[in-house]
C-alpha cells in the first residue's frame, strides 16, 4: 500500500490518548494540573508512540461536572493555564508527530453561563430562545433520565424565568436550542476558534443528544437533524482538511453507522464501538470470545475514510447498558460484584487491572486485542501503566485520579499537601508506591514497555486498521483469531481468552511453497506446512500477532 495512505488518512491508525489536564501532572503546588505540566510530560506521550492528544474540557467551569458545565467556550480555565499555555503545548506536541484534538461540548452549557443568565432574566433576551423552555413540562418529562440517582426530570422550573428548561443531564447544565440558526452559527464560531488555535479537531460530546430536537416546540417542521452534522463536518474541512470529529454515539450498530453520514462519510469522521466494547467485557467474563465474535460479524463497514474507535476503558463509567440484563448482571458479578463498584444500575466505576486480579498476563492480552481489532484504538491515561480506581471518589471519578509518576509523595502528580489534591491518589496494590511511570520504564517486562511495543507494531502494520477482517474457524472456543488482509498484505492475530493452553490449527489463505509465519511480538518465526496450516501453540491468556511471509517479502520484522 502507499504509505502516504496512513498520513493523509491519519486518524484510521492513530492512537489516540485522552486525559483530563487537571489530573496529569501540576507544576505550581496548588494540587491541580495544568497546561504546563503536560508540556512538560509530552515526552512521554511521545515516547509511548501517542500520536493523538484527546484533552477533556479545560474551558471555565464552576466544576460541578468535572468540567462539562462550561461557562465560556472560548475560553481556558485560569486554574489550568491561559491561551498561549495552550498554543505552547500544541506547538510542542506538533513538533513530537502528535496532533491535539479537545471535547466539544455543546449541548448545553452550565447555568452560570453569561448567556443562561441573561436567558434566564428576561423573554426580551437575545439569549432567551438559545435555550428549551415550556410553561409546563411534556408528559415524558421522567423518560430518558441519565443520571438517575441525581436527577428525577429533564424538566426544571426556573422561578427567574417563570417557565421549565430542557435540561438533558443535570439541572445545573441548560440544553442549549440548537434547532436555533444563532446557536448553530455560535456553534461554527467555537469550531473555528479553536481550529485556528492549533486543534485537529474534537471529540464531540454525546452526539445524540446534541441533534435530538424533540423538545423544541416545532420540532415537526425542523429539518433532519443529521443535515446540522453535515454542515459541521463541512464547515471543518473548509478550514482544515485533515481536521476529524470523533464521536460519542453509544446507539445500536444501525443508528450508530447512520452518523457516520453516507457512503462518502460527510458526517463523524469516527464512531467509539461502545458495542464491541460491551460484547468484550462479556467475553471476558465467560473466558469465552463467541460474544466479541458476534458483535465484529454484526459491525457495519464505516465509509472508506471513517473508522471505528476502539477501547478498553474511557472517563465515565464503564457502561453496559446494550447487554440484557442477565448479560449485564454476569459481568457485575465477575468484575464489580460489591454495588460500591458499580454506577447508575448500568455500569462500573472501575479499571482493567483490578477487574481482572492485576493478572499480568491477561491485562497484556486484552491490550493486544485492543491494537489488533480493526479500528483506532484509543487510550484513556494511566492505562499504559495498569492503574486501578479510588473507589472512595465520588461516582465517575473513581477512574479520574492522578496520574502515577513516581512512588513518591501523590505519586510525583503533585507537591500539595494530599487533602489539596483534583483528587485522591489511588490505594493499596495499584498505588503510586506499586504503579508509576518512572519504575516501569526501564522494565522491559512492565506493562508500560509492553503497551510501547503493541504501539510500535501496530502502526508498522496498516493492515490492522486499513485492512479486511476475516474472523477464522478455529477448534478450540476459548481462542479467538481473525486475519487482516490489506494489498497483499496478511496479518493474524491469536488471543487465548482462558486460563489454559490451546493447540490451534490456523488455516493460511494463498499457501504456497516456502511461507513463514513472523510472531511481530517476539520476533520468532514458524514454517507453515505445505496444506496450508499452520499449528500454534498458545499460552493460557496468551496472545500473537503473525505477519505471513512469503520468499520474497521483503518485510523488517
Amino acid at each position: 500500500m502507499r504509505l502516504t495512505e496512513t498520513a493523509d488518512v491519519w486518524w484510521k491508525n492513530a492512537v489516540v490518548y485522552c486525559l483530563d489536564i487537571e489530573t496529569f501532572f501540576d507544576t505550581d503546588g496548588d494540587g491541580r494540573g495544568d497546561l504546563r505540566g503536560l508540556s512538560q510530560r509530552i515526552d512521554h506521550l511521545a515516547e509511548l508512540g501517542v500520536t493523538c492528544l484527546w484533552l477533556m474540557p479545560f474551558y471555565p467551569t464552576p466544576d460541578r461536572d468535572d468540567g462539562y458545565d462550561i461557562t465560556d467556550f472560548y475560553g481556558v480555565d485560569r486554574r489550568l493555564g491561559t491561551h498561549g499555555d495552550l498554543v505552547e503545548l500544541i506547538t510542542l506536541a506538533q513538533d513530537r508527530g502528535i496532533r491535539v484534538i479537545a471535547d466539544l461540548v455543546v449541548n448545553h452549557t452550565s447555568d452560570q453561563h453569561p448567556w443562561f443568565k441573561s436567558a434566564r432574566a428576561s423573554r426580551d433576551s437575545k439569549y432567551r430562545d438559545w435555550y428549551v423552555w415550556r410553561d409546563q413540562p411534556p408528559a415524558d418529562q421522567h423518560e430518558g433520565i441519565v443520571f438517575p440517582d441525581q436527577e428525577d426530570s429533564l424538566w426544571q422550573y426556573d422561578e427567574q424565568a417563570g417557565q421549565y428548561y430542557l435540561h438533558q443531564f443535570y439541572k445545573h447544565q441548560p440544553d442549549l436550542e440548537v434547532a436555533n440558526p444563532e446557536v448553530r452559527e455560535e456553534i461554527l464560531k467555537i469550531i473555528g476558534f479553536w481550529l485556528q488555535l492549533g486543534l485537529s479537531g474534537f471529540r464531540v460530546d454525546a452526539v445524540p443528544f446534541l441533534l435530538d430536537t424533540k423538545g423544541s416546540p416545532d420540532a415537526a417542521k425542523l429539518p433532519d437533524p443529521h443535515d446540522y452534522l453535515r454542515d459541521l463536518r463541512a464547515f471543518m474541512s473548509r478550514r482544515n482538511g485533515q481536521t476529524v470529529l470523533l464521536g460519542e454515539v453509544n446507539l445500536p450498530y444501525p443508528q450508530t453507522r447512520e452518523f457516520f453520514g453516507d457512503e462518502d462519510g460527510d458526517e463523524l469522521t469516527m464512531c467509539f464501538d461502545f458495542i464491541g466494547m460491551q460484547k468484550m467485557y462479556l467475553s471476558l467474563a465467560r473466558s469465552d470470545p463467541a460474544e466479541l465474535v458476534k458483535a465484529l460479524r454484526e459491525r457495519p463497514a464505516p465509509p472508506e475514510e471513517a473508522q471505528w474507535g476502539t477501547f478498553v476503558r474511557n472517563h465515565d463509567e464503564l457502561t453496559l447498558d446494550k447487554l440484557t440484563e442477565d448479560e449485564k448482571q454476569e459481568v457485575f458479578a465477575a468484575f464489580g460484584p460489591d454495588e460500591d463498584m458499580q454506577l447508575y444500575g448500568r455500569g462500573l466505576r472501575r479499571r482493567l487491572p483490578p477487574m481482572l486480579g492485576n493478572d499480568p498476563a491477561r491485562i497484556k492480552m486484552v491490550y493486544s486485542l485492543l491494537f489488533s481489532l480493526p479500528g483506532t484504538p484509543v487510550l484513556f491515561y494511566g492505562e499504559e501503566i495498569g492503574m486501578g480506581e479510588n473507589l472512595k471518589a465520588e461516582g465517575r471519578n473513581a477512574v479520574r485520579s492522578p496520574m502515577q509518576w513516581t512512588s513518591g509523595l501523590n505519586g510525583g502528580f503533585s507537591t500539595a499537601d494530599p487533602d489539596r489534591l483534583a483528587g485522591p491518589v489511588v490505594e493499596g496494590d495499584l498505588s503510586p508506591e506499586h504503579v508509576n511511570v518512572a519504575d516501569q520504564r526501564r522494565d522491559p517486562s512492565s506493562l508500560l514497555s509492553w503497551i510501547k511495543l503493541l504501539i510500535q507494531r501496530y502502526r508498522e502494520t496498516p493492515e490492522l486498521s486499513w485492512g479486511d477482517c476475516t474472523i477464522l474457524e478455529l477448534d478450540s472456543p476459548a481462542v479467538f483469531a481473525h486475519r487482516s488482509d490489506y494489498e497483499g498484505g496478511s496479518v493474524i492475530a491469536i488471543h487465548n481468552f482462558s486460563a489454559t493452553a490451546a493447540s490451534v490449527t490456523l488455516p493460511i489463505a494463498g499457501a504456497s511453497a516456502g511461507l513463514r509465519a513472523a510472531d511481530l511480538l517476539t520476533g520468532e518465526t514458524f514454517p507453515v506446512a505445505v496444506d496450508g496450516t499452520l499449528k500454534h501453540q498458545i499460552a493460557p491468556y496468551g496472545c500473537c500477532w503473525l505477519r505471513i511471509l512469503r520468499p520474497e517479502d521483503r518485510y523488517l520484522i
